[in-house]
């Protein structure tokens, strides 16, 4: 690496930039980071290039040609895609930096989800020609609910179409941020020759025709002179509601030093009113030193985030506040598992204290002691021991066997609760059976351990087919799924084609009576439940609820401890999905009257005289099948348009935005699910494979009355085939 008179982040400014105590050096100069985008617009070629350049690999391996550090998993190389979010570790100058590459494909949002929860800041990468995409606004909006600072960087700016001014522009308009350009990139003849530092007002010059880290520092060439003034002066209007001298020398048209644009940046950053923007080629080596040095400047060390909160147990009123030092009590959260023949590896988040190997820690949820047998630093695939973990760390552990994801680990004479991570429902099943009887037992514990390790994926048997059902986000999810059996598990195994998840709701208000008297010779059975069940309001429904269950009874014609049998016996019923299998939702069920008998009534008796009343509600109230909706954006050549859209009107498509951007159709809008099976074949087919698209679920709407009796007939068919 060669590179001439270039400032380091330490250089570039006082001591009060870093938020530094003097107590916690270490800590302070500790970035936990995560690298979030769409699909492709070059996630793990920035974190390939970052490792190289710190000294962590001393060679790059491309997405590409399969051989990318980051993307260890085979279905990862063969695709071409980051599947799991991968952990590595690296050291820049002062700084030491945790990582985490993320996937870009919507079918594998869980570990975004989980990755930013743990995560102190994060770097979006955008594609120069495409600006912001559709997956894009969903990592945006997932790193925004957990308050997570970001930078921007801008990639493949050789790339014919691509064009930095309009991708900031994308990034302002539909992510609703303030994204200040602190550089500014000269592109010439379809390469990065240079970047014009705004800050600092210098010119970093790449060598021509060389693809490693070379370039110069120089002054900024006359011809970029004027250009640079500007961006300049737009910069220093962004950031001065950031620093009041800052303010006050600008509007005295005084010379502001780079420091003082530094510290503004870095509270900007810091407090989300401003996203810096820098760019480059990332897989040309361009921009990624002035990216590692943004990150230590300007997004946070574990001190510098919103103290973390957490509960004890049992105590929903009082939150405790946690802070980042070693010298407190243990605070973890666990927050990705990885399944390993020779043990589970737990990935956790050390928020305060030190976690030591060999020692006893608490988990709240099941009220047991975890040893952590052995902590790892982890480089994708690779294991580095550790005896111990600080606050601010990210590791890896071995021996905790019952942990989960969202899962806290403390001392047990001082439990804490952190917030659990949440994760959408599935939308896909299908069927699945192993090749040969042999293979059953094994099909079953592979699948549990996958469950464990992803909390999109699930499976269970269906009581009227006695088929084992597996169900995740997408076609790709399961797929991938499967390949891991074949290919990890060594299972032979025989899978259905992809179904919807539907689910079902009642169409209107009933009430209903249902009585169980039956003698049998001594105790017999008695209970007589009296139920309002219909559809949940709309602002129910917007209060997250699926199911709301209330007691109005007068006089205690039923007792009090038939209330939980009742209410469990009808959500019991509910995920059953009566005749169709389909789970019920929206609901609510009222129990507003009854009778009891001293001798006779029981709980069992309770719980059968309510699912007699759930299932008498479903045949009077009538069902609504509801199914998933994910909203689209496809983006293909203008020349195309025509056909895309045909295709789309097959598919009961809603179009709520067409939009030319540099020669390309960006369609955007709303799809049933049951529509879009096989559609990245068909759109490569409509475009000569120019095309591309990204899906994301949205919510569930009622299927039309034409094609829900399809369904319901295909599904009685398919139940009694079996």
């Amino acid at each position: 690496m060669s590179v001439s008179s270039v400032h380091q982040p330490s250089d570039l400014h006082p001591a009060n930039l870093e938020h530094v105590d003097g107590a916690h050096p270490e800590l302070d100069r500790l970035r936990n980071v995560g690298i979030i985008a769409h699909i492709d617009a070059g996630k793990t070629t920035v974190t390939e290039r970052i490792l190289y350049l710190t000294g962590r690999i001393h060679r790059t391996g491309e997405v590409h040609d399969g051989q990318a550090t980051m993307d260890y998993l085979p279905e990862e190389r063969e695709r071409g895609i980051t599947i799991t979010s991968a952990a590595t570790f690296c050291e820049w100058q002062k700084y030491r930096l945790n990582l985490i590459d993320t996937p870009g494909h919507v079918d594998f949002t869980a570990e975004v989800e989980r990755s930013l929860r743990i995560l102190d800041g994060a770097v979006g990468i955008f594609c120069g020609v495409a600006g912001v995409e559709a997956q894009s606004e969903t990592v945006w909006r997932q790193a925004t609910r957990y308050s997570v600072p970001r930078i921007a960087f801008i990639n493949k700016l050789d790339r014919n179409g691509a064009d930095f001014a309009a991708a900031v522009e994308s990034i302002q308009g539909k992510l609703n941020t303030c994204a200040v350009p602190i550089q500014w990139p000269i592109v010439k003849d379809g390469d990065v020759a240079g970047l014009i530092d705004l800050v600092e007002m210098v010119y970093y010059r790449f060598e021509d025709g060389e693809k490693d880290t070379v370039f110069h520092q120089e002054t900024i060439p006359a011809v970029h002179l004027e250009l640079a003034e500007v961006k300049r002066n737009k910069l220093l209007e962004s950031v001065a509601d950031f620093s009041d001298e800052l303010m006050d020398r600008y509007l005295e048209g005084e010379e502001v030093e780079p420091a003082l644009i530094h510290f503004a940046l870095r509270e900007g950053t810091l407090s989300g009113g401003i996203v810096p923007v820098l760019g480059g080629s990332a897989l040309k080596h361009r921009g990624i030193h002035q990216l590692l040095g943004a990150i230590c400047l300007y997004l946070p060390s574990p001190r510098n985030k919103p103290i973390v909160e957490g509960r004890r147990p049992g105590d929903e009123e009082h939150l405790i506040h946690i802070d980042a030092k070693k010298e407190n009590s243990l605070c973890c959260l666990a927050f990705k598992t990885i399944a390993d023949r020779n043990g589970d590896l737990t990935f956790v988040r050390v928020y305060s204290g030190v976690l030591h190997r060999g020692e006893q820690v608490w988990n709240p949820r099941i009220k047991k002691m975890e040893r952590i047998g052995r902590l790892f630093r982890m480089h994708a695939d690779s294991r580095e021991p550790v005896e111990a973990a600080e606050a601010g760390d990210i590791v890896a552990t071995i021996g905790t066997k019952d942990t989960v994801t969202g899962d806290t680990l403390c001392n047990r004479d001082e439990p804490i609760v952190l917030e659990a991570i949440s994760f959408p429902e599935t939308v896909v099943s299908m069927s699945i059976e192993p090749h040969s009887r042999t293979d059953s037992d094994r099909l079953s514990e592979t699948l549990a351990r996958l469950v464990k390790e992803d909390p999109t994926f699930n499976y269970h048997t269906d009581e009227e087919t006695l088929e084992m059902i597996i169900s995740g986000m997408g076609e790709l999810h399961l797929e991938v799924i499967k390949d891991r059996l074949t290919r990890e598990y060594k299972l032979n195994v025989v899978v259905g084609r992809p179904e919807v998840a539907y689910k079902q709701t009642l169409k209107q208000e009933v009430e209903v009576e249902s009585r169980l008297i039956k003698q049998t010779g001594g105790h017999g059975q008695y209970a007589v439940v009296e139920m309002r069940m219909g559809p949940l309001s709309e602002d129910e429904k917007e209060d997250g609820g699926t199911f709301v269950f209330k007691e109005s009874i007068v006089g205690g014609s039923v007792p009090r401890e038939y209330f939980r049998p009742v209410e469990s016996a009808v959500r019991n019923s509910m995920q059953k999905g009566g005749s169709l299998r389909f789970p019920f939702v929206g609901i609510k069920a009222e129990l507003f009257d009854g009778a009891y008998h001293e001798v006779d009534s029981s709980e069992m008796a309770f719980e059968l005289a309510a699912r007699q009343a759930f299932d008498m509600a479903v045949r009077q109230a009538g069902t609504i099948l509801m199914e998933p909706i994910v909203s689209f954006d496809i983006q293909a050549p203008d020349e195309y348009l025509g056909d895309v859209l045909d295709d789309l009107n097959t598919r009961r498509s809603q179009i709520t935005s067409m939009e030319l951007e540099r020669g390309v159709r960006v369609l955007k809008g709303i799809v049933p699910l049951a529509e879009t099976f096989r559609y990245a074949t068909q759109l490569r087919s409509l475009t000569q494979g120019r095309g591309s698209y990204s899906f994301e679920p949205c919510r569930y709407s009622a299927v039309p009355q034409n094609i829900a009796e399809k369904v319901a007939k295909e599904r009685r068919v398919r139940l009694e085939t079996k």
